[in-house]
C-alpha cells in the first residue's frame, strides 16, 4: 500500500524525477539551515535585543524611583526618548486594568520580550500592540502610577533575518532554474532517441538521426543505429534471396505449364494441371509471407480510400460486405502491404460468413478497424494459434475452402510492422471479430 502510494506521488517522467533528486537535497538543506538560523541567530539575537529593551525599561523605572520629583521624571523620560528610543509617559495615580500578564497573541517578538520583562522588570505589566502596528506598548505598574512605554519593533529584531530569507529563496530559485535548463538539455537526446525508436517500430523513416547527449545516451543511440542497420541488412538479404528463389521456382513451373498446354486433354492431364496451379498458388502465398512489406516506404495514406477499394473488391467477388468509417482517416502507411492485409482479413470473413461488416473509427491516437462476420468463429483457446504460419483450424473451418494458413500471419506481420496490434474477439453478429489498431 505504501509503495504504491509513493509511486503515485512520485513524478513519472525522467525530467521530473531528476529535478526531484536535485530539489529534495536543496529543500532539506534550506530546512536545516533555517532551523539552525532560527535556533541560533533568531533566538540569540532576539533574546539579546529583548533583554536590552527590558533592561532600558528597568533602568528608566529605577531612575524614576530614585528621583521622585516631577522635573526629574520629565528629564528622565526625555532622555529615554532621545538616547534609548523609548517613548515613555507616566500616568500618575493610574492602575493596570485586566490581567497583569496579558500578552500579544501569536507574536514571537512579544513572547521573547515578555520573558525578558519577567526577568528584568519584575513588576506587573501589560504588553500589547501599540496604535501603530510597528510598535509595542509596555505598561508597567509603579507605586505612583502606570509607566507607558512605546518601543519600536525594529529594536527587537535584526534586519539580517529578511536578508537571509531573501538570499536563501533567491539563490534557490536561481539554482532551480539552472538545474531545470540543464536537465532539459540532458533529457532532449533521450526523447529524440525514444522518438526514433518509436518511428522505427512503426516502420517509418527515422530521418537523419545522430547520437548526441551524454556518454550513456550516445552509447544507447549508437546501439540503436547498429541494430537498425543489422535489421535493414537482414531484410534486404531475405528479400534478395526470396527474389532468387521465386525466379528459380517459377521457371520450372512455367515450363511445366507450357508443356501441359501442348499435350492432349486427358483426366490425368487435368489433375496434373490442377496440381501445378495449386503449387503456384502455394508458392505465391509463401513468398508473400516471407517477403512481407518488401522495400515499400510508409507514405501519408487515406485509409478510407484503401477500405473502399478492399470492400469494392470483395463485393465484386459476390460477398455481402458493409462499410462504416469516419471521415479523413489519414496516417503514414505502406499502402500495398496494408491493402494486402485488409484483403486477407475481409476475404477470410467473407469465406466463412454470409454477412461481413467493416468499421473504421478514430480512437484517441490510433485508428481502430473492426471486421465482423456471422460465420462459425474461432474458439477462444485456439485464437492465438491461428497467427502461426501454416496453421489451419481443420475442425472449425472448412479445409476445402481454406488457403495455406498464411493469411492471418501476413496480416499480423503487416500490422506489427506499423507498430499496431491485431486481436480476435467474439462478434455481435455471432461469428468472429477482428480488431486492428494502427497508431497515428
Amino acid at each position: 500500500m505504501r509503495a504504491s502510494t509513493i509511486k503515485r506521488v512520485l513524478p513519472r517522467t525522467l525530467f521530473g524525477r531528476a529535478l526531484l533528486i536535485i530539489v529534495m537535497p536543496l529543500i532539506l538543506l534550506q530546512i536545516v539551515t533555517t532551523w539552525i538560523f532560527y535556533d541560533r541567530h533568531w533566538d540569540v539575537m532576539s533574546r539579546r535585543l529583548s533583554h536590552g529593551v527590558a533592561g532600558d525599561v528597568a533602568m528608566v523605572i529605577d531612575i524614576l524611583a530614585a528621583h521622585p520629583s516631577e522635573a526629574a521624571h520629565q528629564t528622565t523620560l526625555r532622555l529615554a526618548a532621545k538616547s534609548m528610543d523609548l517613548y515613555a509617559n507616566l500616568h500618575v495615580g493610574a492602575t493596570l486594568d485586566g490581567d497583569s500578564a496579558e500578552r500579544e497573541p501569536g507574536s514571537m517578538l512579544s513572547r521573547t520580550l515578555a520573558r525578558a520583562l519577567d526577568e528584568r522588570v519584575r513588576r506587573p505589566y501589560v504588553l500589547t500592540v501599540g496604535a501603530h502596528p510597528r510598535n509595542l506598548t509596555i505598561k508597567v505598574q509603579l507605586a505612583e502610577g502606570v509607566l507607558e512605554v512605546i518601543v519600536s519593533r525594529e529594536r527587537l529584531f535584526s534586519s539580517t533575518t529578511y536578508i537571509f530569507v531573501m538570499w536563501m529563496v533567491g539563490s534557490s530559485l536561481v539554482l532551480f532554474a539552472v538545474a531545470s535548463l540543464f536537465m532539459r538539455n540532458q533529457i532532449r537526446p533521450l526523447r529524440r532517441l525514444a522518438a526514433a525508436v518509436d518511428a522505427f517500430g512503426k516502420g517509418r523513416d527515422t530521418g537523419d538521426f545522430k547520437p548526441v547527449g551524454a556518454t550513456e545516451v550516445r552509447l544507447a543511440a549508437i546501439a540503436f543505429e547498429r541494430m537498425r542497420a543489422r535489421i535493414g541488412r537482414q531484410i534486404q538479404q531475405r528479400t534478395d534471396m526470396l527474389s532468387g528463389v521465386s525466379h528459380d521456382l517459377r521457371t520450372p513451373l512455367t515450363r511445366m505449364k507450357l508443356q501441359l498446354a501442348l499435350l492432349d486433354e486427358t483426366p490425368d492431364m487435368a489433375d496434373l494441371k490442377t496440381d501445378v496451379d495449386e503449387m503456384e498458388r502455394m508458392l505465391d502465398g509463401y513468398l508473400a509471407f516471407a517477403r512481407g512489406e518488401g522495400g515499400e516506404q510508409p507514405e501519408p495514406t487515406d485509409l478510407g480510400r484503401l477500405l473502399d477499394e478492399v470492400v469494392a473488391g470483395a463485393r465484386r467477388q459476390g460477398a455481402d460486405v458493409g462499410l462504416e468509417q469516419d471521415a479523413r482517416l489519414e496516417l503514414p502507411l505502406r499502402a500495398n502491404a496494408v491493402k494486402r492485409c485488409l484483403d486477407n482479413l475481409v476475404a477470410n470473413a467473407a469465406r466463412y460468413g454470409r454477412h461481413v461488416r467493416v468499421a473504421a473509427h478514430r480512437n484517441g491516437q490510433a485508428i481502430d478497424i473492426v471486421i465482423d462476420d456471422d460465420g462459425p468463429g474461432i474458439p477462444p483457446a485456439r485464437r492465438a494459434d491461428v497467427f502461426r504460419p501454416f496453421f489451419r483450424l481443420e475442425n472449425s473451418r472448412n479445409p476445402a475452402t481454406g488457403g495455406v494458413g498464411l493469411g492471418l500471419s501476413i496480416a499480423r506481420d503487416v500490422v506489427a510492422s506499423h507498430g499496431g496490434e491485431i486481436g480476435l474477439h467474439d462478434s455481435p453478429l455471432g461469428g468472429l471479430r477482428v480488431r486492428v489498431r494502427l497508431p497515428l
